[in-house]
């Protein structure tokens, strides 16, 4: 487990969702870390609460925190993810979302089980055709292949009922099957997309995950 303090690392100098690198980026996920590793439930509470417009910058250093040694301060960190998640996710903002989402995707090569599972799930709401290899990577992975069949379900795309198909013939790097592949594909009938999910996929492509 990690007890050290997580620096800020290249991620938090990313491009901003409107293209330019700006130190305040930097200066407001380097707050957000040191709040998120305050001791205090005064402080930290509202950092993870407030954090979803601090957004694409900070999912990389949250993912590590999530590993530290202090229980409270592991799952501010996690919230703090969701939080940034469900922001990006609002309606109107594209650009934030695809900014988020490719750092989640960082995250799925995560040592940590728990890191690269949480990772999935938040993929599961913001994700799409981007990010569907990488998750469909994890279909082989035996501590989160149950977690990645679950998240691809969620995607909007035929990209992700592919994977699953590939997965369920056993075409992942020749490692055992998803077990739960059968069941993903038999609900997306027979490989297509169902009537509902394809009138989702081309009406708004967040139908049915974060509003």
């Amino acid at each position: 487990m990690n007890s050290n303090p997580v620096p800020v690392p290249a991620a938090a100098t990313t491009p901003s969702a409107g293209g330019r690198t700006t130190s305040a980026n930097a200066a407001s996920v380097a707050d957000l870390l040191a709040r998120i590793q305050n001791t205090d439930d005064a402080v930290r509470g509202p950092a993870w609460q407030n954090a979803g417009p601090v957004g694409a910058p900070a999912v990389v250093p949250l993912g590590e925190l999530m590993t530290h040694a202090d229980f409270e301060i592991a799952r501010s960190a996690r919230r703090a993810i969701e939080r940034i998640v469900r922001h990006a996710g609002r309606p109107g903002a594209d650009a934030e979302r695809e900014a988020v989402a490719t750092e989640l995707a960082r995250l799925l090569r995560h040592p940590a089980a728990l890191v690269r599972r949480h990772a999935l799930w938040m993929l599961s709401e913001i994700g799409g055709r981007s990010e569907v290899p990488s998750m469909a990577e994890l279909l082989s992975d035996p501590e989160v292949r149950e977690d990645a069949r679950c998240a691809l379900e969620r995607i909007p795309d035929r990209a992700a009922i592919r994977a699953l198909r590939r997965a369920l013939r056993g075409g992942t790097g020749g490692l055992p099957v998803c077990p739960g592949a059968l069941v993903a594909c038999a609900r997306r009938r027979g490989g297509g997309l169902s009537q509902p999910e394809a009138r989702s996929d081309q009406t708004h492509p967040r139908a049915g995950r974060v509003k």
